[in-house]
């Protein structure tokens, strides 16, 4: 039997599986070409039942651009059911692909005759279509969809985002004027379509917008505002409520819109391990920031990266705290990330305190974070560097959970370490450690440039630095993440990017000593989180330098 015929027939019995989805799932997609090809064979065929094409769809949205080149041959197809388009609409716009605008109008035309109603209406097909048309690069779309904005049962949030995605500046201001019609995610969403825009002419509309609107929307105002103006002014450490709301309006009450000169202020040290620090107006070169929106997702916010330079390096995943925390490698940094957190090495080569003027002569380094609040704690962890995903806290924190949700602990097969795997060798602590409230924290310091890049004589040369008894620190920008994993399992999370010293780690690692690590992590975020404080002081009292 032939390799075309192969896929093909382990393909149909997937299909006529008691559980299709399931077996779909466990298909071998080491080589997705000649699965992709099967599957536009059999979606094509006459002779297969019209039911296998749901299952044909959902599949070719997981083989990547094979799959993509099928979906959008299939898309073309004359004479498909209206539920065959809008399954293949949903998996290319879910894809990000681009459909070719001359296909998009017939649809539109096409979707007043349907059940699902036309382009103005809230159907699944409309929905979709609106998305597939911000993603269309057309902007001959933006006057059909800058109607639909007046049109109260369209869906004008999904609107607002694909002319966002459009980068159609010119409906800018009619949407920050619509702001007072929306709510909910719509209104989320209008002023991410802002942000995708980045047309300064909205800002005065927001600024009106701010000093009227309810609590519930000022977040995302001030978003926006420090998104479009590039001013992002110091709130206080735990305001919530009504007073985030009132410490938001008060900064920009005054209309000022130019960004000042980053400050560093409110310098305290607690201990020699542990100080704190504020930074206002932050550079923000190195920051977390939300995501553009999926394509198709009823969330405006969601997933969020940690960036260098706007440049994402690592997806930090979503803002659901019942979700896994996964993080990814997505690019890495250009050199000026690693020349800034340089800036602070001549003080780390034998680190045993902080003081007062250790900080503020980092004043300038620590001016290029993020706005916020700041708690610095010097720290011994016990690192080891791992390379098989089998072994990183990820997938071993996965299986914890697999136990003690009462399961066997046998993993599904589809189920691979690899699944949990962020995507680069990483240091990780050798346990986790105790904790209170939540049982422990796990902990991992993944890298800002690529292990492979890191040269072994100058880890030879710290690792016997180390072995002497020198204790270079190395920088780590991090945090605590708190999950309540499927509403079932507390889990918190150490986690950080290494900015400075990844040579030093490596060498802790192969001496088997405990490494010293500046730990610069943000706190409060004035949306009601507690800023990890309880995770930080649980961590630096067992991990604390005592020197």
């Amino acid at each position: 039997m032939g390799d075309h015929e192969t896929v093909r027939v382990r393909l149909r019995a997937a299909l006529c599986a008691d559980d299709p989805w399931t077996a779909l799932d466990l298909l071998n997609t080491d080589r997705p070409g000649p699965l992709a090809g099967a599957v536009e064979e059999l979606y094509r065929s006459d002779t297969e039942p019209t039911a296998f094409r749901p299952y044909l769809t959902w599949l070719l949205r997981s083989l990547g651009e094979p799959g993509d080149a099928v979906l959008l041959r299939l898309s073309a197809m004359p004479g498909l059911a209206l539920d065959d388009r809008r399954d293949l609409l949903s998996a290319a716009v879910a894809r990000g692909l681009r459909l070719p605008a001359e296909l998009l109008r017939t649809y539109a035309q096409d979707a007043p005759a349907s059940s699902e109603g036309n382009a103005g209406t809230g159907g699944s097909t409309a929905r979709t279509l609106v998305d597939a048309m911000g993603l269309s690069g057309d902007l001959s779309f933006a006057p059909l969809l800058g109607a639909l904005l007046e049109d109260p049962a369209a869906p004008r949030g999904r609107v607002a985002l694909a002319l966002g995605r459009l980068g159609a500046r010119a409906w800018a201001v009619p949407i920050a004027v619509r702001l007072s019609e929306a709510t909910g995610l719509d209104h989320t969403a209008f002023t991410v379509a802002l942000e995708l825009m980045g047309d300064p002419a909205a800002v005065p509309h927001l600024l009106r917008w701010l000093a009227e609107t309810s609590e519930e929307h000022v977040y995302d105002v001030h978003h926006t505002l420090v998104r479009l103006t590039g001013r992002d002014p110091l709130l206080p450490e735990r305001a919530y409520g009504a007073e985030y709301a009132a410490a938001v309006r008060a900064a920009w009450a005054d209309g000022r819109t130019e960004r000042a000169p980053a400050v560093v202020k409110d310098l305290l040290v607690e201990s020699g391990a542990r100080a704190r620090f504020s930074v206002d107006e932050g550079t923000g070169r190195i920051r977390f920031a939300f995501d553009p929106p999926s394509p198709g997702s009823s969330w405006p916010r969601w997933n969020r990266c940690l960036t260098f330079d706007g440049k994402p390096l690592y997806r930090v995943g979503s803002i659901c705290d019942t979700c896994e925390l996964g993080l990814t490698l997505l690019d890495w940094p250009a050199d000026e990330a690693a020349r800034i957190a340089a800036r602070m090495r001549g003080r780390l080569t034998d680190l045993d305190r902080l003081d007062t003027a250790l900080l503020a002569e980092w004043s300038p380094v620590l001016g290029e974070l993020e706005t916020g609040h700041y708690r610095a704690l010097l720290l011994d962890l016990p690192l080891e560097q791992v390379t098989d995903p089998a072994q990183s806290w990820w997938y071993r924190g996965a299986a914890a959970r697999a136990e003690a949700d009462g399961d066997d602990g046998a993993r599904p097969d589809y189920d691979r370490p690899e699944d949990h795997w962020p995507g680069v060798t990483h240091f990780q602590l050798t346990t986790p450690v105790p904790g209170g409230r939540v049982p422990f924290t796990y902990g991992a310091f993944l890298p800002s440039q690529p292990p492979e890049a890191l040269d072994p004589a100058t880890v030879a040369r710290h690792t016997a630095a180390v072995e002497a008894g020198e204790r270079p620190a190395a920088v780590v920008l991090g945090w605590i993440d708190d999950r309540y994993v499927r509403a079932m399992n507390e889990e918190r999370w150490l986690v950080g990017a290494v900015l400075d010293g990844h040579h030093r780690l490596a060498a802790y690692a192969a001496a088997g000593v405990p490494a010293r690590v500046l730990l610069l992590a943000r706190v409060g975020g004035g949306m009601g989180e507690d800023g990890g404080l309880e995770g930080l002081a649980e961590v630096a009292a067992v991990y604390g330098c005592q020197q």
